[in-house]
């Protein structure tokens, strides 16, 4: 485990039962993250990376293996353990934006902190100063039927902010928008990378994995390649 890793992964291994036949859909997965890395996950439907973004969020729990993530080995944390882990440690944006149509911008940012038992005065610091990270602070009062699919994945983004997470989970969040706006919501994780965030996406388009710094291909389980870019490239 390298020592400035933020996720760690070692060996992981994941299976469904139907009855007692075991269905393996990962393999043995082993992986370390470091803390500020732009890493996109990638590879063709049935590869694992939905799986593995599932353990990678403690959505789910590994069947084999184990996972340290932040310092907390997390790979056999009883529920309870594993959903304040959720709460503190990653923050996620999907592909459907799962927000509260009744509520504001700012409302629907805060929501995390409601969870968190963070006062209200403090829970609208915090909403507006995510927006002001996702450049939406002026849409604070909007509901979502009044903001673009662009603007309402950035609400999204900046709930996925507000606890400060030590890590963003974002599974194929450009999935619902046109090109001009997805290259604008990728252009907002470029910049909270650069803020000092760590990111890791989950994608099946090329074209929003060439953001990421890293690509990780999975197939049949397995990792199949791990590239990252050099620094030319990257500039």
């Amino acid at each position: 485990m390298q020592a400035e890793s933020i996720i760690h992964l070692e060996d992981i291994q994941k299976s469904y039962f139907m009855g007692s036949q075991a269905i393996p859909v990962l393999k043995g997965i082993s992986l370390d993250i470091i803390k500020n890395e732009y890493v996109a996950l990638m590879g063709p439907s049935g590869s694992g990376k939905s799986t593995l973004m599932n353990i990678l969020g403690c959505l789910d729990s590994p069947t084999g293996g184990k996972y340290v993530l932040n310092g907390k080995d997390v790979s056999k944390m009883p529920d309870d353990d594993l959903a304040e882990v959720r709460n503190t440690e990653i923050g996620f944006v999907f592909q459907q934006f799962n927000l509260l149509p009744r509520l504001s911008a700012a409302e629907n940012v805060a929501l995390p902190l409601i969870y968190a038992g963070i006062n209200k005065k403090e829970r609208i610091e915090r909403a507006m100063e995510a927006l002001n990270k996702v450049g939406l602070a002026e849409r604070s009062h909007h509901k979502s039927n009044e903001l673009s699919g662009g603007q309402i994945q950035r609400v999204a983004i900046a709930r996925a902010l507000v606890n400060n997470p030590s890590i963003l989970l974002a599974d194929e969040p450009t999935g619902n928008l046109d090109s001009k706006t997805s290259v604008e919501v990728m252009q907002i994780f470029g910049k909270i990378q650069e803020a000092g965030n760590t990111v890791v996406l989950v994608t099946h388009e090329e074209d929003i994995a060439a953001y990421a710094h890293r690509v990780v291909r999975l197939r049949d389980g397995l990792i199949e390649t791990d590239t990252r870019k050099t620094i030319e490239q990257m500039a």
